[in-house]
């Protein structure tokens, strides 16, 4: 949770409703916003504080790409503790493709071929 970035809410210049959000990342001196919304965050807004915005698919791409035994044991442990309603690992996939994650869904598909 970040405290205390409300004073500098007036100096943003990306979309007056979210402005907080980047008020947010400045003051916890984060170098990354994740949003779908990134239309609402413009480079002019962003360069004078060396933040960056990413869709939550490209980010998982990049998380891929770091640490893939992680994020693929993480998403196999995802689909076991899915009891109500229990899912496939195909299932999880669709289901990460349809809630905007299609890039990200393909690629765990690829990197889990023929593994258990």
């Amino acid at each position: 949770m970040v405290d205390n970035y409300e004073s500098l809410v007036p100096a943003m210049t990306n979309d007056p409703k979210d402005r907080h959000v980047l008020a947010a990342a400045v003051r916890s001196r984060a170098e990354l916003i994740v949003t779908s919304n990134q239309k609402d965050f413009p480079a002019t807004a962003l360069k004078p504080y060396d933040v960056a915005v990413q869709s939550p698919d490209d980010f998982l791409l990049d998380q891929l790409d770091l640490d893939p035994s992680t994020v693929v044991r993480i998403a196999k442990e995802v689909v076991v503790d899915m009891r109500n309603p229990k899912i496939t690992w195909n299932g999880y996939l669709e289901g990460l493709a349809r809630a905007g994650l299609p890039l990200c869904a393909t690629e765990l598909e690829k990197r889990t071929v023929g593994v258990g």
